[in-house]
């Protein structure tokens, strides 16, 4: 069990490279909720994937184009979208990109 209130530093926020182009940093977490930082370089392509997660994803740099559940949209800065758990979805960033990403539950793989 975690404590009540959960701090992550910015120095210490843990950081990987799960794809080239690809950056993760993440931050606070408790059983029930988990946010991470991606960082992706311009022309970079995630993997289209799903997970058993509800994912929110708040743009705050760059342009995305996401396709999910047969559909395809572009997200820019300052763009949210909401995918719900078991859904396959893929990311390509158009440019360099920074997004937020609130996971629930907690995204244990991460750790």
């Amino acid at each position: 069990m975690l404590p009540d209130v959960v701090d992550v530093a910015n120095a210490e926020a843990r950081e990987s490279h799960p794809e080239p182009g690809l950056t993760r940093r993440v931050g606070a977490y408790n059983e029930k909720l988990f946010l991470a930082e991606h960082r992706m370089q311009k022309g970079w392509i995630g993997t289209a994937h799903h997970h058993p997660h509800d994912q929110m994803a708040y743009v705050v740099s760059g342009h995305l184009r996401i396709t999910a559940a047969g559909r395809m949209f572009d997200a820019r800065a300052g763009d949210s979208f909401v995918v719900r758990g078991g859904i396959e979805h893929q990311a390509s960033a158009l440019e360099p990109s920074v997004v937020i990403d609130v996971f629930t539950p907690c995204r244990e793989d991460y750790l």
